[in-house]
């Protein structure tokens, strides 16, 4: 018996049938990781309704790899335009109940799509559907997504989504609604899911977990290491716009400007790292803005400091602890 977490079911509701799940695989520069992904979802115990690959303008032979799979996928091409553009793109042109989302370097496990089904046919009035994943680091697993303190709100999903992404990236989504709010925001280049989950779930949306580990969240810590930063300004621009959503409460307005404040301290304490690490001019600048700035605690002001005063120190200490660690990365679900 699987274990389903979500918001309490509506007085009166009845069981459905089984939807139809439309894979969706936004895809650039991935000819030589691509090939997996789409295995993985044309290899599940419940069959998908289709899989739509979608190439944001790459450069490699996305096409090549893709060869063996084209009797049984639909294959788009578009000009480069982003993560969001490319999920607008493949969302327009699925036909199934839902669509489900899967980066081109993860995986789903077998069973995924039919543990998604279960749960979509138990509760009828979810739009939002996402499993529990095992997340990895150059191929080495780190740890569960929902661990670690980290949990699936239940409680009040409104503020819950505001507070932080609560719900694992490779979400399935009813297509009518995604559609219906617009999409994606081809705007927002790093936290494009959260943006689309905070207008989903503000505008009457509910979310249920399958708490098992169903799909492969794969990082690397090089690549996200450089990415820090622009994940950071891409939840302070989602956080902004959430702000002049109509209808939050007084309350749901105190969640969302701590959730800001606290994620403009974490760009600001970004910035700083990189200008630290990679030797720039700004360095010092950004380093004195973090230990003068507001809400900082005083180990975070003390380091700052001694980086203002020596920053060529910090610079060796912080490229070391790169090198022997994950850096600090992001992990899912707020590496968007």
């Amino acid at each position: 018996m699987r274990r389903f977490l979500a918001p309490p079911a509506r007085e009166g509701l009845e069981a459905g049938n089984r939807p139809g799940f439309s894979v969706l695989i936004p895809a650039y520069q991935a000819a030589d990781i691509v090939g997996e992904a789409v295995e993985s979802a044309l290899t599940q115990t419940l069959p998908p309704h289709e899989v739509i690959v979608c190439d944001d303008g790459s450069t490699d032979d996305i096409a090549g790899a893709l060869e063996p799979f084209r009797a049984r996928i639909t294959f788009l091409r578009k000009d480069n335009g982003g993560e969001a553009s490319a999920k607008n793109t493949a969302a327009r042109a699925a036909s199934g109940d839902f669509v489900v989302f899967l980066d081109a370097d993860d995986t789903y496990m077998p069973e995924r799509l039919e543990a998604l089904a279960e749960l979509a046919a138990a509760r009828p009035d979810l739009d939002i559907l996402t499993t529990d994943a095992h997340l990895e680091l150059d191929g080495r697993t780190l740890r569960r997504c929902y661990a670690e303190g980290f949990r699936f709100v239940v409680d009040d999903q409104r503020r819950g989504i505001l507070n932080d992404n609560f719900i694992f990236g490779h979400a399935a989504v009813r297509r009518e609604r995604l559609l219906a709010v617009g999409g994606f925001d081809e705007s927002i280049l790093y936290a494009t899911d959260w943006e689309c989950l905070i207008r989903l779930i503000i505008g009457g949306s509910r979310a249920g977990l399958v708490d098992e580990p169903l799909a492969r969240y794969r990082l690397r810590s090089g690549s996200l290491s450089s990415q820090r930063s622009r994940m950071f300004a891409g939840r302070v621009q989602t956080l902004e716009k959430a702000a002049r959503l109509p209808g939050l409460s007084a309350g749901e307005h105190d969640v969302l400007a701590r959730s800001l404040a606290h994620n403009q301290r974490r760009f600001a304490m970004a910035e700083a790292r990189e200008a630290l690490v990679s030797g720039g001019a700004e360095a010092r600048r950004r380093a004195l803005a973090v230990a003068l700035g507001r809400g900082f605690g005083p180990r975070t002001r003390a380091k700052a400091l001694a980086s203002v005063i020596s920053p060529r120190a910090a610079r060796r200490l912080l490229s070391g602890r790169e090198r022997e660690t994950t850096g600090g990365v992001l992990l899912p679900p707020a590496v968007d």
